[in-house]
């Protein structure tokens, strides 16, 4: 099994925690899209959307995270014979399509300052524009990518649009803090891929300095996040990499790259 990943990708979190959690082996391979790696021609013709995750079992090859979630229930089951303790009950899968239902793209992007933004974003439009030099083949695919660069910051100006995402995020907040009133995790006393969904929710609302606004306002979800936090998976998925200064860590060396690339115009 392969997984093309990287760790600002909130689905690339949500299907490595659920592969540390069922103790899956795989192979990593970490495609930084912030400084255009998901453009290389190699994995774009592999996934033209350029989306992480990309999930690879031998011939099945999947793209969307409950998908390669649910594939990954699927491959445990086979495993260890004992379908009946192992299957999403309905309420797991409800809670990991609400989850999935709420976009974090422009949540994220509208909190960070719009210089570095702006800046990225050239990058990446300049990345889009050498790749379709190098692959006239896969110039169309390459110009839709180019298209939507341009149409999210286009997007980013729209003050309504921004409101509806932070009040779907809200909405999801407040559901959850309902639901942890009456359960220890999100759909009922055990672990499920129902979690696996939410931690990196969590985990990106912790990262943008957002906690006290967002979580701490929640005092069952405060509860439930110290709880999650120490589960190995976390430590290994997450708190890796945005545990504490490790976040300054990795989001610096993606800066410096970026910078350097600029700067040698190498893209």
């Amino acid at each position: 099994m392969q997984l093309y990943h990287h760790p600002y990708s909130l689905d690339s979190q949500k299907v490595r925690l659920a592969l540390e959690e069922k103790n899956i082996d795989y192979t990593s391979y970490h495609v930084n899209p912030l400084t255009g790696k998901n453009m290389d021609s190699s994995f774009f013709r592999m996934n033209p959307a350029a989306k992480l995750p990309v999930f690879q079992n031998g011939a099945h090859i999947l793209f969307n995270a409950i998908d390669i979630i649910q594939y990954i229930e699927r491959v445990t089951i086979v495993s260890s014979g004992f379908e009946s303790n192992l299957i999403c009950s309905r309420e797991v899968t409800d809670w990991m399509h609400k989850i999935q239902s709420w976009n974090p793209k422009f949540f994220t992007l509208s909190r960070i300052p719009e210089k570095h933004r702006i800046f990225v974003s050239k990058f990446i439009r300049r990345v889009v524009i050498a790749r379709m030099a190098e692959s006239p083949d896969l110039a169309s695919v390459y110009h839709t990518k180019l298209k939507e660069a341009y149409e999210t910051e286009d997007k980013l100006k729209n003050s309504d649009l921004l409101r509806q995402s932070e009040e779907e995020l809200v909405q999801l907040l407040d559901e959850v803090e309902i639901q942890l009133s009456a359960t220890t995790y999100l759909a009922g006393e055990q672990f499920t891929m129902a979690d696996v969904m939410l931690i990196p929710v969590l985990a990106r609302i912790t990262l943008l300095d957002l906690e006290e606004e967002y979580i701490g306002s929640r005092p069952k979800i405060v509860a439930y996040w110290n709880l999650v936090r120490q589960r190995p998976s976390f430590k290994v998925v997450i708190g890796k990499y945005f545990s504490g200064w490790r976040k300054y860590k990795t989001l610096l060396k993606t800066w410096f790259f970026v910078h350097i690339r600029h700067l040698l115009k190498r893209y």
